[in-house]
């Protein structure tokens, strides 16, 4: 069993330390490594180093893990993980490789210098270990080259995606002499350890991802000039509408880096010369003039967008005007096919709406998709024999919702292929006729390129001319493929479906996952149908984010109403959810991924226990909207910090670290950061590293409790809260951070509510309570927040603005 303890990374620049800082994130121990500076910097010198200083020796990758640290979004879970690391050189360090399960080389793209690097890992490498090249375009048979045999065996290609701990595309690579067990155990460890989608590809220029990334994005460029469309109408027609990224096409060139993706467009037109699309690969003169006057985005502060200062010194962000290559003020980008899409959650659905448009958006769908289902039938054999790797490394590197060969089939591949043909030819390569095999498969009576079957997905085999489960998916669940046949129940809000095993998944499907009356209702259903005839419940869902809490819109209704009794009733419910999923005769697992806010941390707090994504961004934000948390989680606070109180202790602190948390609205960056601020409790969680996992892991806790003997827990009555004592701290911070200007009044007021509920009221000395005695303070505290004017302006503006006002 081939297990890895340590990693050795060889090269700390952008890629290298973000790979090592993902390696530290799942607890490997990483040796950071890279060369030695040739000169020292004025500051050593002032401090009379020399070359032979430590300090000088290490600097280069001292400088760039800072650096990498630094960065936004963070590559680490948690500061505390980065100890995981060591650094050194290559002069002095490179013999401590030989304690290294995995060498990982991450250089400057130059095959003379990696091969440099081989020659020294050669010297100190154990046998048995395992080497890859994180090269995106170098072949990996070249760098494999003059090796040993036991070096090549154990030798890949693994592409991390830039930044490694975001981006889910690993793209595995071998040559000829990669021994086959080295390869599965790539991809079953990128994929449950690492959080990866790993994708197997041949050793192709630019492999899968970048193969049929760059041929999209250029292909795009080239359809600019032809079809009169602007910067704008493109990133407008071409992100979230069409199941893209935000930052669609030109600003993910900027982000990226125009001069890298020229360096791939340009290997791609040395390197692929077979490719009958080859001349996409030939830059327009627009973008050779952009990289001559180094507009190269983000990094040069200028590409297809300017960020300037007005008059006024207000931000500003100005388009580039393809035609003329100058700036100017962006134009507002209206499409009667966007507004037709809206309504339409069903990304599938989605898609054959927007096919249908007749105005420019619907136009440019056309225009850049036909040619693309017809280049990537076509890739096909050539960078992989199976098509699902093409749509795995588009989802997982390019973060599209939809493959091109599922777009194909949301609109029909038959009734496609005459679009092709008819389309007019506007891109270098397209011919109109896609690659014989979707023929012969239609021909065969096969219309899809995939199908579900029994809740398993299933893809055509080019090869057997038949359809074949999807390798490695036996371990995930997809609700999408079980929710036909194996729906128990459901309303607007929400759907119980069984996973089997006597195990029963509540998922939400509300906007952005809120939770209102319907979800709630739903969630009762799930709960009694689970303690009739199932053993136990998970929550959980494949939307976007797992819950962004409470609808606040029905609250500010109700609040605006002074409809107090409705309003009270409502708080009510939520609490008694809560406390449903927290005392339930079966057990209940929540699997909450990306936003975990408000309600959805509250309903997860209170579940028995919670398998969550490493990416999950969880946190009571109700301060927020002029409230404190009221489904419990103020409560839930309260009965955690007394659990935490110790003899000797100053409790008051342990209790200052709990109202702050919910003060100042944390949210954790990560799953660990969730445990760091008290969101999750020790022996009551456990992190999925792959989201496609998520479900699966968290129906196999709930078959674990439930064969546990899992039984009934009861309502707490011994919660010790501080009273008089814990409210004095209370008031004192809040009125001096009033007095200083730090909070508003407002806040000041809803600060003491709070700290009213943790501190359990006015009582003269500390004392036991029931859950319920602070279920009631914090329904109370809530309702009276509601009343205050100034908490109805903070919801308004969520609301309309969609982000907290401070009054």
């Amino acid at each position: 069993m081939r297990r890895i303890k340590k990693v050795a990374v060889l090269g700390s620049g952008v890629m290298g330390s973000r790979i090592a800082c993902h390696f530290a994130n799942i607890g490997v121990e990483v040796l950071l490594l890279d060369i030695v500076p040739r000169e020292l910097l004025p500051v050593e010198e002032a401090k009379g180093r020399t070359l032979e200083s430590k300090t000088v020796r290490n600097r280069i990758v001292n400088q760039s893990l800072e650096a990498a640290i630094k960065g936004n979004p963070s590559p680490v879970f948690s500061k505390h993980l980065i100890k995981r690391i060591t650094t050194g050189n290559f002069d002095d360090d490179m013999a401590a490789i030989d304690t290294a399960d995995w060498i990982i080389e991450v250089v400057v793209e130059r095959l003379d210098i990696k091969k440099q690097v081989f020659d020294r890992v050669e010297q100190y490498r154990r046998p048995g270990t395992l080497v890859t090249s994180n090269t995106s375009g170098i072949p990996i048979h070249l760098m494999a080259e003059g090796r040993n045999d036991d070096f090549k065996a154990h030798f890949c290609g693994t592409h991390f995606f830039n930044p490694p701990r975001y981006l889910r595309l690993l793209e595995i690579i071998p040559t000829m002499d990669t021994k086959p067990e080295i390869v599965e155990f790539l991809m079953h460890y990128g994929d449950k350890f690492l959080g990866k989608t790993t994708v197997l590809c041949k050793d192709t220029p630019a492999f899968i991802g970048n193969r049929i990334g760059v041929y999209s994005m250029l292909a795009l460029t080239h359809l600019v000039d032809q079809l009169g469309l602007t910067v704008e109408e493109i990133d407008k027609f071409t992100g979230p509408a069409m199941g893209h990224p935000k930052s669609a096409t030109f600003r993910t060139a900027d982000v990226v880096g125009l001069d890298t993706l020229v360096n791939v467009a340009n290997g791609l037109a040395e390197n692929a010369k077979d490719d009958e699309a080859r001349g996409v690969f030939q830059l327009p003169a627009y973008i050779r003039q952009m990289v001559e006057n180094r507009w190269l985005g983000e990094k040069s502060g200028q590409g297809f967008y300017k960020k300037i200062k007005d008059d006024k010194g207000n931000s500003e962000i100005l388009a580039l005007d393809l035609k003329t290559l100058e700036y100017r003020r962006q134009e507002k980008v209206k499409s009667a096919t966007l507004e037709a899409t809206k309504p339409v959650d069903d990304i599938r659905k989605r898609m054959k709406v927007y096919e249908q448009g007749t105005d420019n958006a619907g136009m440019l769908f056309r225009a850049m998709h036909y040619p693309l289902f017809e280049y990537v039938s076509r890739r096909v054999p050539e960078i992989t024999d199976q098509f699902f790797r093409i749509d795995d490394a588009m989802r997982a590197g390019f973060g599209w919702e939809l493959g091109p060969f599922e777009v194909w089939d949301a609109l029909g591949v038959k009734e496609t292929l005459e679009k092709i043909k008819a389309e007019e030819k506007r891109i270098p390569g397209q011919s109109g006729e896609v690659a014989t095999w979707v023929h012969e498969m239609l021909a065969a009576g096969h219309e899809s390129f995939y199908k579900t079957e029994q809740g398993i997905r299933h893809y055509y085999d080019i090869q057997s001319k038949s359809y074949k489960p999807i390798p490695g998916t036996a371990a995930f669940l997809i609700l999408d493929d079980l929710r036909g046949q194996k729906t128990v129940w459901k309303n607007s809000g929400l759907t119980i479906v069984d996973l089997g095993d006597g195990i029963l998944n509540a998922e939400f499907h509300t906007k952005m996952n809120t939770i209102g009356g319907d979800v709630i209702q739903g969630l009762h259903k799930a709960i009694a149908l689970a303690e009739k005839d199932f053993r136990g419940l998970v929550i959980g869902n494949d939307g976007s984010n797992f819950s962004a809490g409470a609808n606040i819109g029905m609250i500010f209704m109700m609040a605006v109403e002074q409809d107090y009794d409705e309003l009270n009733r409502a708080v009510k419910t939520f609490q008694d959810m809560s406390m449903r999923l927290r005392y339930s005769a079966i057990p209940v697992v929540a699997a909450p991924f990306a936003l975990t806010l408000g309600g959805g941390c509250e309903f997860s707090m209170h579940a028995d226990f919670v398998q969550l994504h490493a990416e999950t961004y969880m946190g009571l934000v109700e301060f927020g909207v002029g409230v404190i948390p009221g489904g419990g989680g103020s409560k839930e606070f309260a009965l955690r910090a007394s659990d935490e109180f110790k003899d000797g202790q100053i409790e008051q602190n342990v209790l200052r670290e709990r109202f702050l948390t919910i003060g100042q609205a944390k949210v954790s960056t990560s799953a660990a950061e969730a445990a760091e601020l008290g969101y999750l409790r020790a022996g009551q969680y456990a992190i999925s590293m792959n989201r496609s996992r998520l479900l699966a892991d968290a129906k196999a806790k709930a078959i674990e409790l439930a064969e546990a003997g899992y039984t009934q827990p009861v309502p707490r009555t011994d919660i010790k809260v501080l009273g008089k004592q814990g409210l004095g701290i209370v008031y004192v911070g809040a009125n001096s951070m009033r007095s200083g200007n730090y909070i508003s009044e407002h806040d000041q007021k809803i600060s003491e509510k709070l700290g009213w509920v943790l501190c359990g009221g006015d009582l003269s000395s500390p004392t036991e309570v029931s859950e319920q005695y602070l279920l009631d303070l914090e329904r109370e505290a809530f309702l009276s927040l509601c009343g205050e004017k100034k908490t109805l302006e903070r919801i308004q503006h969520m609301l309309t603005k969609g982000k907290p006002l401070r009054n």
